[in-house]
């Protein structure tokens, strides 16, 4: 396994860095405007080569026969969710387009593999069922988390670092070692992207792109369903497990309403544009919100493992709150924010 993996991992390197380049040569860019960051035209390609890399795993080494036919399809499935990115990316799609698009192989797995929430958790005293809105529910919170995957695609390093921490997380939730084997292949090219990201060793640039927040939001999406159906992880664990990432995007879509702002409108009210202008730093932002996501998860943990399932849910609702009534103060104090790099 260690040998297979040492090949995977050589192998991604070298894709990424061949994609890399020739994403320059087609001019598959991100060219820098005033609601953007960066500086310089950078390749967005980041994604789609993260999702064929897992094809190349699933097709040529097999590395993934180790796991079930449910997570082979989330990872294949999710190929088709990168296109519409890259789609995206290209062509600048309307959100109604793009949630189109993006519903598509949502639907597939939901209605023809099963993939579906039936409920959302025994708290003792109830149980959360879902009933006749079992395919609708989830196929909204899928599409809810995608999309909020994509708010945090703002800064280098910030929506990668999230993810790794995610699957760090859900590595010890689960103690299968199959499990645990197929998420650390699922991390491996993140991690090799991060170097292209940081342009370590003056490495070619990489996006992760709208081709990559989708693909890694719909990877993520469908890791906690199946956990969830298949009983491995009780659902509110799951919910603790990517916290920052429905806090920020509740926060940020409730605050711009009641500003009566385009919820579907970029900008820079997002938690790592607030950290940056307060860090001046794009690592020590990363890592402070990877610390909040963990520190969150843990608190959430033990309230669960110490007192009860229930207590947990509720403490998830109050934390929340209190997340909001402070992203509402720092919305207010940084409105006209605005950060170059």
């Amino acid at each position: 396994m260690s040998n297979m993996l040492i090949i995977y991992s050589l192998i991604s390197f070298l894709l990424f860095f061949i994609c890399a380049k020739i994403s320059y040569k087609l001019n598959f860019v991100d060219l820098p405007s005033k609601r953007k960051i960066h500086s310089k035209a950078t390749a967005y390609t980041g994604g789609i080569i993260i999702s064929i890399t897992f094809l190349i795993a699933l097709e040529l080494f097999d590395l993934f026969n180790f796991s079930n036919k449910n997570l082979n399809l989330i990872i294949s499935i999710a190929f088709l969710v990168s296109l519409v990115g890259l789609v995206d990316d290209r062509y600048n799609l309307n959100a109604g387009g793009k949630l189109s698009l993006q519903t598509i192989p949502i639907f597939y797995l939901v209605i023809f593999e099963n993939l579906a929430l039936n409920n959302i958790g025994n708290y003792n005293f109830f149980k959360l069922e879902l009933g006749a809105f079992v395919i609708p529910f989830t196929i909204i919170c899928v599409l809810f988390l995608i999309n909020a995957f994509n708010y945090f695609d703002g800064l280098d390093g910030n929506l990668s670092f999230i993810t790794i921490s995610i699957l760090s997380i859900l590595y010890f939730l689960v103690p299968d070692k199959n499990f645990q084997s197929f998420l650390i292949i699922v991390s491996i090219p993140i991690i090799i992207f991060l170097t292209f990201n940081f342009s370590i060793f003056k490495l070619p640039k990489l996006f992760l792109g709208d081709n990559g927040s989708l693909l890694l939001g719909f990877i993520i999406s469908f890791l906690l369903i199946y956990l969830a159906v298949e009983n491995k992880v009780h659902p509110i664990l799951l919910a603790w497990s990517i916290v920052i990432i429905v806090y920020e995007f509740l926060s940020v879509n409730i605050i711009r309403l009641m500003k009566n702002q385009d919820p579907f409108k970029a900008g820079q009210d997002h938690l790592h544009h607030i950290l940056y202008v307060k860090t001046k730093s794009v690592l020590l932002t990363d890592f402070f919100i990877v610390l909040i996501n963990i520190s969150l998860f843990i608190i959430g943990y033990l309230s669960f493992l110490l007192i009860n399932n229930l207590a947990s849910l509720i403490l998830y609702i109050f934390s929340f709150l209190f997340y909001f009534i402070l992203r509402y103060k720092f919305s207010k104090k940084y409105k006209f924010i605005k950060i170059k790099l």
